[in-house]
């Protein structure tokens, strides 16, 4: 490990676009327990990686060629006896919800985090550091067209806590690679897949639509398979520009044609009500008043939530596509596993198959094989 780590840290570095990086990393992967960080892990063995997963909890799975250390990244002890050896940092760790029951944790971990790590990776001298942000943060208050890597925004332009949050993260792992350490940002935008047991938005708005309220405020989201997010991370570690952000998107859709596939792949097709604007944002600020002062439980709505709806826009990718040779599939197969992993967790699509009701052939596929 040490000679690995060595002959990366002397590798010359370039501001040109970058020359493949595919030699063999230690890599350490922050939230690597969470949805996305477990399709990262996986995709980093399956390249032949080492990958040191650090995490507050262990992943449901540890694939070979990887090792679990519990910390976190408020706590610098545990980041720096976890960088020991590392060449290469993905940080993906955050809240990647838009309510907490403490507002103050957004910034503990998503912005004081990010920088403890990013502070963490330069002392440890790594080769690289790969930050995951969110494409929320590239949100206008006012859209004219698709979104790229070039909008520019300040901290006023955010709609809420968890955007401000990872807007400030951003802004550190920008002014880190100013400052000399290589560090790469990639911004997924709605990932999708099975496996997401934290239930962050994405699927939590899957769940919502699968067994809940037929009120839609419709939107246009920018949806991705979760295998090809990962493999954009790693593309941004080997060919990525430092200094530079790429955007990791997928398909532009508006909810309602998302909500007719999945109702299509589930056998559940609903009937869509569409609310108002104004009501929407009454909804979901009575929705977060209660979380915060009755439940302190998580709320189907918030005020920040709405108000990224109305901002939403398509995405481009073609930086992506063009610097680091990103290619996102179609996203339907990763719909249909999330609706399969969901119905397989919470039954309403389950019911619908055993029921005989009318089912895409991929979806009745998998079902049966996990019958069987």
């Amino acid at each position: 490990m040490f000679d690995v780590a060595d002959r990366l840290r002397n590798s010359p570095r370039s501001a040109q676009p970058a020359i493949p990086r595919e030699q063999a990393q230690l890599a350490l992967v922050t939230g690597g327990s969470g949805f996305l960080g477990q399709y990262l892990v996986s995709a980093l063995v399956a390249r032949g990686h080492t990958v040191r997963i650090f995490d507050r909890v262990p992943p449901e799975r540890l694939p070979p060629r990887a090792e679990f250390v519990q910390g976190s990244v408020q706590d610098r002890g545990r980041v720096m006896r976890a960088l020991d050896d590392v060449t290469h940092v993905y940080h993906l760790a955050a809240i990647p919800h838009l309510w907490t029951a403490d507002r103050e944790d957004f910034d503990r971990i998503n912005v004081e985090g990010t920088r403890t790590m990013l502070a963490a990776a330069k002392e440890r001298q790594v080769v690289r550091f790969v930050h995951c942000s969110t494409e929320s943060i590239l949100l206008p208050p006012h859209t004219t067209g698709a979104i790229d890597e070039s909008v520019t925004l300040e901290l006023a332009d955010m709609p809420g806590p968890y955007t401000r949050s990872k807007f400030l993260a951003e802004r550190a792992a920008f002014a880190a690679a100013r400052d000399g350490l290589d560090v790469v940002i990639v911004n997924p935008t709605v990932p999708i897949g099975a496996g997401d047991h934290n239930h962050t938005p994405p699927t939590a708005m899957l769940a919502h639509y699968l067994t809940k309220t037929p009120f839609v405020l419709n939107c246009m989201l920018n949806v991705v398979d979760a295998r090809d997010v990962a493999t954009g991370i790693m593309l941004a570690a080997e060919r990525g520009r430092s200094g530079e952000r790429y955007i990791l998107g997928g398909e532009n859709l508006s909810l309602e044609q998302l909500l007719e596939r999945i109702g299509r792949m589930s056998g559940r097709p609903r009937r869509k009500i569409g609310v108002p604007r104004g009501l929407a944002f009454v909804m979901g600020h009575v929705s977060e008043w209660v979380a915060n002062w009755l439940t302190r439980r998580a709320p189907i709505a918030t005020g920040e939530g709405v108000r990224l709806a109305l901002r939403s826009a398509p995405f481009d990718n073609a930086k992506a596509r063009r610097e680091l040779g990103y290619a996102p599939r179609p996203v339907d197969a990763a719909l249909a596993d999330a609706v399969r992993w969901l119905s397989n967790r919470d039954l309403p699509v389950h019911h619908a198959v055993r029921a005989g009701a009318e089912v895409e052939p991929s979806v009745r596929q998998r079902f049966d094989t996990r019958v069987r």
